[in-house]
């Protein structure tokens, strides 16, 4: 059964600001030390399991030039733009239509574009055996990650051992954020997984999904399919996606649907959902700093320091976070680098979206 994928690629990256900017989001930029962006390793990650030729892009018509200079032998028809952003269920469901425009049964991945993996051979094994479950009968193939820690930002997976369907097991329930105490009894339990937003299907599933769980979403989804391939495509693209139903395939499908099954994740994860996340994917000094760029640091420990030609120098400082840019610099305490977003709102009240 011919696999193909789609990676969601339309996010602003607004945490990583300064270096993500409107025009530049953070899945275009290179965050390791192999100097490649977040978007070009996640198709490397998945090629051993996908031929280019099926890989599929949803981004939005802005990043279309960044798509085709970053990853040159992707078939430009298969770039998807969306018009407007609508989450996660219409994406999914724009590439569920081009997909299956050629092949309705073919096993579909969806990734994000902006995550890290450390191990991409265990990647590819944990992947081929969602492939497996997914072409088994009209299953929902979610891949969660084992948590290591109680985590309160992500959502959960929710599975039951006494349902197993080869490597994987039947999900009793998805749940939402939980408070630290929560998270920690997860943790404890066994059977909770964070939930990773990557999923495997049968393109013809998912879209029996939309039809019964998003109604209107699917028949709008019917026109912009029958006009792939046509002068009239554009037109239509942009006539009915804005009309699709807002919503995240979570929300819309996945706590609604049977037949879920999850597999757990241990290939080394990680959402590099701030500038945090630096300091867990990047080599630490024997301070615990993360520096790149011309730093000296003096008595300072777990910071990440971001800069590149300009001399940055820092005394004295304890987890902090800097990032200085050709026309902005960042300073952060650790604590607050999720408050990020509310610069950027900042800017935008003030007219200075200049630096947005």
């Amino acid at each position: 059964m011919k696999k193909t994928a789609l990676i969601m690629a339309g996010g602003k990256g607004e945490r990583f600001w300064p270096r993500s900017r409107v025009n530049l989001p953070k899945q275009f930029l290179s965050l390791t030390d192999d100097g490649k962006t977040m978007i070009q390793l996640t198709v490397e990650r998945i090629s051993p399991l996908v031929d280019i030729k099926d890989v599929y892009i949803a981004t939005n018509e802005n990043y279309r030039e960044l798509v085709k200079q970053q990853l040159p032998n992707l078939p430009e028809k298969n770039i998807l733009c969306e018009p407007i952003g609508r989450n996660t269920a219409p994406c999914i469901g724009l590439g569920a239509v081009h997909v299956a425009k050629k092949d309705e049964d073919a096993i579909m991945i969806v990734l994000p574009s902006d995550h890290l993996i450390k191990s991409n051979d265990i990647f590819k094994e944990t992947f081929a055996n969602a492939c497996d479950i997914a072409e088994q009968g009209p299953n929902l193939v979610t891949v969660g990650i084992t948590p290591n820690y109680p985590e309160t930002g992500y959502g959960y997976i929710k599975y039951t051992k006494d349902n197993k369907l080869g490597e994987s097991y039947a999900v009793e329930k998805f749940v939402e954020k939980p408070d630290l105490q929560t998270a920690k009894e997860y943790l404890e339990d066994g059977t909770y997984l964070w939930n990773s937003g990557m999923f495997v299907w049968k393109t013809s599933t998912i879209l029996d999904c939309f039809k019964e769980f998003m109604s209107s979403t699917y028949e709008g989804l019917l026109k912009i399919k029958d006009s792939i391939g046509t002068e009239e495509y554009q037109k239509v693209l942009e006539t009915e996606f804005p009309n699709l139903e807002s919503q995240s395939v979570d929300y819309g499908i996945m706590e609604k649907a049977s037949n879920i099954y999850t597999l757990a994740g241990n290939f080394g994860w990680d959402d590099v959902g701030s500038w945090l996340a630096v300091g867990r994917i990047k080599e630490n000094d024997s301070q615990g700093n993360v520096v790149n760029g011309n730093v000296v640091t003096v008595n300072t420990k777990d910071c990440v320091i971001e800069g590149s030609d300009k001399l940055i120098a820092t005394v004295g400082l304890r987890d902090i976070i800097v990032v200085d840019t050709k026309d902005a610099t960042l300073i952060s305490t650790k604590e607050n680098a999720g408050e990020i977003k509310k610069v950027l709102a900042s800017l935008r009240e003030s007219g200075k979206t200049q630096y947005l």
